[in-house]
Order: structure tokens, then sequence, then C-alpha cells
């Protein structure tokens, strides 16, 4: 399939049962770039999602009480079917999504790498006590119905590493994307579809009240959750209800520390990108940039030296090295955020060129030293729009990088480990990378502090998260 090609218009079913269900109602998804309608979605109706969470209930018990060498089997193979199609799967998510070609490719790569790990998770058997009166053992056993929200921004990576972990673990999923991008993650479930028993694995799609539908559905033990902190907080109070189980992975509004003994112009490039990747949305971007005083004019300079260079545009044309925001809503809500910084005359170190007419474009844009009550440094962006500050301490940036309600990353620049490693402990951030950003291990547990979430994904955490810890004491004879 040539680059950027798919079969237009876009038209994909839900996975309801072990059949592929097109849906009572269909809804349009729009490419962000372009305004224009790519494909249709089924818009999932309660009647619906009652036979959803009916077949997850009744497929559970089976599917718990297989061997996990035989569900490890089945799991095993969706990362094949995925890398089987990853050219269709890239061009439609940059068609529903609007980030590039290349980033589309390297979604899929990462998730498959993420699949290839989760799929050899093991259950632990820890044996507390063994002597002559009694054995004591604490077994990880199923939660039961897991559903999985994903959102928009990684409409693919993001929901379907929730999945492997939980269907390997013996419980059932039932995943709902992002309203905005349904497309690619409905299309991996029509791959997959016959690699499960009807009922185990379920693909759903909807709008926007799917959401609490779902959420408080009383067939659901567990819930995974990615998106804004503020839609996360909703998700809580409805399934608090009947007390379900939760991880939420949420907003941030993640510092990057600048110290002056690194090379600014090599500094700047990679920070640069770890803030406008993906158009700047992603949730464990730098999005508050605090470099020290002595090397803050020459950082600066490069960072626009940067900014100079980059393309924003439809992420289908090759030269592309910025996309648009992804929804209406969303671009809204960056373009008033620009208009503050207007209104309050903060200084515009640097402002690119956006395509003019349709599609949601926001330009690559550079605010010189803004206060720290501006909301541009208060808020999350989650847009190409990067306020850049100055400090002169440790102490003081420390204290300035931690004065937020969120907590999921953090990263440091500099030379100096000693400082590296005493600063990273006092920043209150679930990640912290140093002299680098936006890497996650499928080994290595992600999760947010404060209102950035709760619990943790991936490593030990990725199969603990979704289970619970069963103790079975014998008194021997």
């Amino acid at each position: 399939m040539p680059d950027g090609a798919f079969a237009r218009p876009v038209t994909v079913n839900m996975l309801i049962d072990g059949a592929l269900v097109p849906g009572a109602a269909r809804m349009e998804v729009i490419n962000p770039a372009t305004t224009e309608v790519i494909g249709t979605a089924p818009r999932c109706t309660q009647a619906e999602l009652s036979q959803v969470m009916q077949a997850a209930r009744a497929a559970y018990p089976g599917w718990a009480a297989l061997d996990i060498e035989e569900r490890r089997a089945a799991v095993s193979q969706i990362k094949p079917a995925i890398e089987a199609h990853a050219d269709e799967i890239a061009a439609i998510q940059t068609a529903e999504q609007g980030k590039t070609l290349t980033a589309a490719r390297g979604e899929l790569a990462s998730l498959t790498r993420f699949l290839a790990r989760q799929a050899t998770l093991e259950l632990p058997i820890v044996v507390n006590e063994d002597t002559p009166e009694r054995i004591s053992t604490t077994y990880r056993v199923p939660l039961g119905v897991v559903a999985a929200i994903s959102p928009w921004n990684f409409p693919v990576l993001l929901a379907w590493w929730k999945i492997v972990p939980a269907l390997l673990a013996g419980n059932t999923v039932v995943l709902k994307p992002a309203p905005q991008t349904p497309l690619a993650a409905l299309r991996i479930a029509e791959l997959v579809a016959k690699l499960f028993p009807a009922g185990v694995l379920q693909v759903i799609s909807g709008g926007d009240e799917l959401g609490p539908w779902l959420t408080a559905h009383p067939e659901v033990d567990k819930i995974s959750f990615t998106g804004s902190t503020a839609t996360g907080r909703k998700v809580m109070e409805g399934a608090g209800a009947s007390l379900k189980r939760l991880t939420l992975e949420l907003g941030g509004n993640d510092p990057a520390l600048v110290f002056d003994d690194v090379d600014p112009v090599a500094a700047a490039t990679k920070v640069f990108w770890a803030a406008f990747a993906n158009a700047g949305q992603i949730c464990i971007a730098s999005k508050r940039i605090y470099v020290q005083r002595a090397i803050y004019p020459a950082f600066r300079d490069a960072l626009i030296a940067v900014a100079q260079q980059v393309k924003v545009g439809n992420g289908a044309e090759p030269d592309t090295m910025v996309g648009p925001i992804q929804n209406r809503t969303q671009f809204d809500r960056v373009t008033e955020l620009l208009a503050d910084c207007r209104s309050n005359g903060y200084d515009f170190a640097f402002q690119g060129a956006a395509p003019q007419g349709p599609g949601f474009f926001v330009p690559v844009t550079i605010i010189d030293n803004p206060p720290d009550s501006a909301r541009i440094v208060r808020e999350e962006q989650f847009g190409p729009v990067l306020p850049l500050m100055v400090f002169d301490t440790e102490d003081e940036v420390i204290a300035r990088a931690n004065d937020t309600e969120y907590g999921l990353a953090a990263t440091i620049w500099t030379e100096d480990m000693e400082r590296a490693a005493r600063v990273s402990r006092r920043l209150e951030a679930g990640t912290v990378w140093i002299n680098e950003a936006i890497y996650l291990s499928p080994d290595a547990a992600f999760g947010g502090r404060k209102q950035s979430g709760l619990g943790a994904e991936h490593g030990d955490d990725a199969i603990l998260s979704v289970t619970e810890p069963q103790t079975v004491v014998m008194r021997r004879a």
C-alpha cells in the first residue's frame, strides 16, 4: 500500500461477542488536517452495550479457567496481526489523528515492542509460610471484566497496551477508543477478531455518552482510563458506587530543568522535540521549560533556530514535521491560551507559520519568560505553544517545578550526574528522565503523582493492576 493510502471512506465495525457488528447508528470521523469526513464508525447504543457486557461476563469464567499458557498463545498473535497491516493502520492513524506518517509508524513500532514484552508476563505466586503446621500461598487472580478507555492523541498505542496484560491474567476486556479516533482501533479489532473466544475481547465505539455508560455499568469490575484529569475525576465518580478498581493515567504539566553546564545548542534540539512532538499532544511532553540564567539567551536562540526549520502541515505530506491539533475543542482551547498570552502582553520569542483554511493548525510558538502565574505556565496546553522561563538556583527551580497540581513526568538536562540524582529525587513526578525524554519501557512502572493519576501500568504493575491477591492457607494434617 503506498504511503498515506487507504480505502476511502474507512468503514469499520465493532467487535461484539465474536461478531463484527456495524451498529444500529453510525458517526462520522474527520481528518483534522482537512476537516473532511474520512470514514464512519458505529455509535454504540445502550442496548448494544448491554449485549457487550453480558457477553463479557458470560465469557469470563471459561477464559479465566484456562491455563495461562493457553491465554499467552492467543495474545501473542496480536503483534503479528498488527505488523502484517502496519502500513494500512499507520495511514488510518494519520488521517484520523493528524500525526505524520513517520510518527504513526513509530507509534506502531512502539506498540509491537510493548506487546512482545507483555506477552511474556507471569502471574506471581508467593509462598508466605511453609511449616509442618500449614502452608500459606498468595496467588494473583483476575478481576473479571476490564473496561479499557483510551484517548485521541495515541489511538493505537494507548488503547492496545492495556489489553494484553488484562487478557493474559484471565480477564475479559471491553475497549472503547476516543470518539474522535476510533478507526484504527476498530480496524485492529477486525484483524484479531478470530483469535479469542466470543466475548473475551470486544471493541466498541460511540459518542461522548458511551464513556459514562461504560464506567457506571454494573458488570465492569476494573476501569483502565487514559485521558484528561477533568475526565478522570468523572470516571472516578462513576466507579465509586460499586467500588470498581481503577487505573488512571491523567494529565501532566511536565517541567524540563535545563542547567547551565549543558551545551545549549545540543540541548535545545532535544528539548524542542520533547515539547513539540505530536504537536505537543503527549501527556508526558515537556510543557514548561526552565533554563538557568547563564545560558538562557543562547538556549532560547537555539530553540528558535530549530523552530524555524519546522513545517506545520498535513501529516500525510512527507515534509510535514508537526501536524494539526486533533479536534476542534482542543484547537479552540490552545487558541484561547495564545489569546491570553497576547492580552497579557507576554513576549512571543517565536511564532511560526501554519496552513490557512480548513484544518486545526496552530503555529509552533515560544513564549519568552512569562510569569509563573500565567495560564500558559499553570495549565496543560496540550498543543504546540511552549513557555520558556529563566531560573537562578537549584532550590528555586525545584520549588517552581513542583508548584502544580500535576505530577506525571519531568526531565533534567545537566552534565552533573550527582546533581541530576539529587534533583530527581526531589521532583514530584512519577517518571523523571535525565538527558532524554519521552522514553517508556515495558519493563518500568509508569504512573502519575498528585492529580496526574492513580495506579501504574507496565513492568510488574501491568499484570498486578488487573489482578487481586488471593491468599490460600492450608492447615496440614
